[in-house]
């Protein structure tokens, strides 16, 4: 059967007919997405931003991608089970509305790192040919991303698959260049080691995994419904965490490398002699294939937002492009404005989503692996009133709301310092906490919930 250039599928059940990949994909998925200009200005933070040297900025980098990996794959491995987007099967631990919740933010998330790496295309453009201005190749990197976005899932799979070996080959070779090319006499004295700053680096690390939560399984679910969890586990742990700790680490380098005060981007095409405008030309086509999982991310969480209150629409691909036309606009607008000031903005907003995450992410794996076991009904998912899940679950509400109120006095964001952060020289243990405090309630608030004799069928479409 031949499969539709353009994806049909947007939150609705992906039927068995309609599955079809390989588990292997998801490694080249994730590892050629991560291989973009924002990780390596993410990466950059730890030696630029939180001043630490080369050394405790790597430990840091691998200690944070490592533990945040493991929560994000764990998330990958419900989509072959489930064969609906994340944001849609939260609804069996928040109910049909208290998902909402989760939906908005996760949308939040998603333009805040779509509108950030438009910005990168940008100043990537602008360095590769300076007489294009940052606004121009904001508006070229919204309009490419919006393409790919468009025409959906396979065609996602299949740039990451070239990027793999691309961009792999080529970050490799960018770091070397520095070494050849020589670096500053001060290259191996900056920075000392912190323990705020070397948690600071870890919590951005372990971040950039669980932002990808929400929207892992968008791209697993349509795999085989027999497709295990190990398999799926495995392939997506892999591929984000290499594919996410090279950039980072490269990143690193170039931070210490660079002129101070300089841009990332400009670091790098400075700092890796003849390579770097051809490193520009592979990010720019990077942050443009990378960006459309983000935008791809914000359409489905608006959908689902509209879909609660209409629960027998279930929106076609000419939907998913009209809202994407929309979000790009918009983005493109707010991403000029900001992008003079791009790293602090976007260093805050990923401090404020860590906060907000991270009690949902434990939430969702402890109801999905200890509770349900990986049965829910669907039909009740996508009911107006939430079926048999209702439309608000306190239990999970309750352990959500715990979950973000214990984070506060351990917290070091530029909007608020809680007191434990001040007494540990500013370190920030909020997302540590969080994780630890919020599964354990849940479980114990939960763990008496009976599973219903729907939830125990095998998982079928919904009559939608």
């Amino acid at each position: 059967m031949s499969e539709p250039v353009v994806e049909k599928h947007t939150i609705g059940y992906v039927p068995p007919e309609d599955r079809h990949g390989k588990v292997r994909d998801l490694f080249t998925l994730w590892f050629g997405t991560n291989i973009a200009p924002l990780p390596v200005v993410t990466g950059a933070a730890g030696v630029t931003v939180f001043h630490l040297d080369l050394v405790w900025a790597i430990v840091a980098i691998v200690v944070g991608h490592l533990v945040g990996g493991v929560f994000m794959a764990l998330h990958s491995a419900q989509g072959p089970q489930m064969g609906i987007p994340q944001m849609i099967q939260s609804r069996g631990q928040f109910g049909s509305y208290g998902a909402l919740i989760v939906v908005v933010i996760a949308a939040v998330m998603y333009l805040a790192f779509f509108a950030s790496n438009i910005v990168l295309a940008g100043q990537s453009l602008h360095g590769i040919a300076e007489p294009v201005p940052v606004s121009a190749g904001i508006v070229l990197g919204a309009l490419g991303s919006g393409l790919i976005c468009v025409i959906g899932y396979r065609f996602i799979h299949a740039l990451n698959r070239v990027a793999t070996w691309v961009l792999g080959v080529g970050i490799v070779l960018g770091i070397a260049a520095i070494f050849v090319a020589g670096v500053p006499s001060t290259f191996w004295t900056q920075g000392e080691y912190t323990t705020a700053g070397f948690l600071a680096t870890v919590s951005l690390a372990a971040l950039w995994q669980i932002a990808f939560a929400p929207y892992v399984s968008d791209y697993s679910r349509y795999l085989p419904a027999d497709v295990g969890v190990a398999a799926t586990f495995k392939a997506t742990y892999l591929g984000c965490t290499l594919g996410s700790i090279l950039p980072f680490v490269f990143g690193a380098v170039v931070g210490l490398a660079m002129t101070p005060g300089a841009d990332v981007m400009t670091g790098v095409r400075d700092t890796t002699g003849p390579l770097g405008p051809l490193l520009l030309v592979l990010f720019l086509a990077s942050v443009i294939s990378h960006n459309a999982l983000n935008l791809y991310g914000t359409v489905l969480s608006m959908i689902t937002c509209v879909q609660t209150f209409v629960a027998r629409w279930i929106p076609t691909a000419r939907t998913r492009l009209v809202l994407s036309v929309a979000v790009m606009a918009v983005s493109a607008y707010v991403a000029i404005g900001v992008s003079g000031n791009f790293i602090s903005h976007f260093v805050d907003i990923v401090l404020a989503l860590l906060v907000v995450l991270v009690p949902w992410t434990a939430i969702n794996l402890i109801d999905f692996y200890l509770i349900h076991r990986g049965n829910y009904d669907l039909d009740s998912i996508f009911a107006a009133d939430g079926g048999i899940y209702g439309r608000f679950n306190g239990k999970a509400i309750l352990a959500y709301v715990l979950g973000i109120a214990v984070q506060v006095p351990f917290m070091n964001t530029p909007l608020y310092a809680g007191p434990v952060s001040g007494w540990l020289n500013g370190a920030d243990l909020s997302w540590i906490i969080g994780l630890v405090v919020t599964g354990p309630v849940y479980y114990v608030l939960a763990r008496g919930t009976t599973l219903r004799a729907s939830e125990l069928a095998p998982a079928h479409a919904p009559a939608v």
